[in-house]
């Protein structure tokens, strides 16, 4: 990814933000949901349960579909594992912070092993900033 276009990513999305991700099921019929992300160096990541329909497709097809102002591409997504392992301290602090308007109302159970860290890759898009395409 060139400079340019990660710095709009990261003007764009590096505190709580709404963005759409899709995925496909074992049939092939498409699914979108709108999720809360942050972009941070090239990945979006959000806080997710293990079980939901998103996590069974990524199981089966890790290549999703990325949007949110202005920009959509793809991304290749992959579960870090459960919120309070060691390895995702640092990273789970980060995301408290960016989501601590909703975090604690009850949605979010760090108690239970299957909430997870969800990473976006992203792989390509195209985004549009002040009437100019960039593409990556």
């Amino acid at each position: 990814m060139n400079k340019e276009f990660d710095n709009i990513l990261r003007e764009r999305f590096s505190t709580d933000s709404l963005i759409s991700i899709a995925t496909v099921d074992n049939c092939g019929v498409p699914w979108v949901r709108t999720i809360d992300a942050i972009y941070i160096d090239g990945s979006f990541y959000t806080i997710t349960h293990n079980s939901t329909n998103k996590m069974k497709h990524i199981s089966i097809n890790p290549v999703v579909a990325i949007c949110g102002e202005w920009f959509s591409g793809h991304g290749k997504a992959e579960s870090l594992g459960y919120i309070r392992n060691e390895e995702n301290r640092v990273l789970a602090d980060r995301l408290r912070k960016a989501f601590d308007k909703w975090y604690s109302n009850g949605h979010t159970n760090e108690n239970d092993t299957n909430t997870i860290i969800l990473k976006i890759i992203v792989t390509d898009g195209i985004l549009y900033k002040d009437g100019t395409r960039f593409e990556f």
